[in-house]
């Protein structure tokens, strides 16, 4: 979870940032006192939750939260005031929440446990996948996934990269073989590596994430846990860990992320 906070009173922040902390030890947070540089971070490295002091002198916490808003527009704001009457204009940018000052430990961790947009763990994700830098595929507990044939972890890349589209066989063959002929020798060559696929999923008891029907496969992306997912529905954490890599040992990627 990534937390950034702003207020321009230097005592303020202090209690801000203190009781952020103290209610979510475990989170990354960042405090800021100049607006315009909370929102530089949260555009270069993503943000989940951002607590806002509304009475800034220059931008007010109501017009970073717009700038915020077109950022990630699933971005939590929580206003943090001593003033009631701004109350109306947080509501009507759909804020999360709105403290009122003195910040406490019990009032953010109120807030935290309502948030308007819940970050949670991925539920019920049989495999870990990561698609930025070199692709690599995880067991929930961090180990890697073996593949007996480095073709066939290509295959699942590419089926992860079409994001629950359903690819045919020669749509497959034509991004790993792009100038090699469709023949009966290349379709024979691209099923027996399917069937590498699936038999090293097997083994790990994760078969189910491949979607088969005739001559065509997907992957089920709601048992994936995968950045490149992540990245796409704004989470802070895969915004930050994007690096301008993407599948990085792929030829084939370099010109399909342009779809992402």
């Amino acid at each position: 979870m990534r937390i950034l906070c702003v207020d321009d009173e230097a005592l303020m922040l202090q209690m801000l940032e203190m009781s952020i902390r103290e209610a979510k030890p475990d989170a990354e947070i960042i405090a800021f006192d100049e607006p315009e540089d909370l929102l530089d971070e949260a555009k270069q490295n993503g943000c989940d939750i951002a607590f806002l002091d509304i009475h800034m002198g220059g931008m007010s916490g109501v017009e970073l939260a717009k700038e915020l808003k077109g950022v990630n527009p699933k971005m939590n704001i929580i206003f943090v005031t001593g003033f009631s009457e701004y109350t109306g204009d947080a509501m009507k940018l759909h804020a999360s929440g709105y403290i009122m000052k003195p910040v406490t430990k019990e009032a953010v961790e109120e807030e935290l446990s309502d948030l308007r947009f819940p970050i949670e763990p991925k539920q019920g994700a049989v495999l870990k996948v990561q698609c930025f830098g070199n692709f690599d595929v995880f067991t929930p507990d961090g180990t890697p996934v073996h593949f007996e044939r480095s073709r066939s972890k290509e295959i699942f890349a590419y089926l992860v990269h079409r994001h629950g589209s359903s690819c045919t066989i020669k749509e497959i063959a034509a991004a790993l073989f792009e100038d090699e002929p469709y023949d009966k020798k290349q379709q024979s060559y691209i099923q027996i590596l399917i069937h590498a696929m699936v038999k090293s999923l097997k083994k790990i008891k994760a078969e189910s994430v491949i979607n088969k029907s005739y001559n065509s496969l997907s992957v089920n992306v709601n048992l994936l846990d995968c950045d490149y997912y992540r990245f796409a529905e704004l989470d802070a954490g895969a915004v930050n860990a994007y690096a301008n890599e993407y599948m990085s040992q792929y030829y084939w990627a370099d010109f399909m992320f342009e779809d992402f």
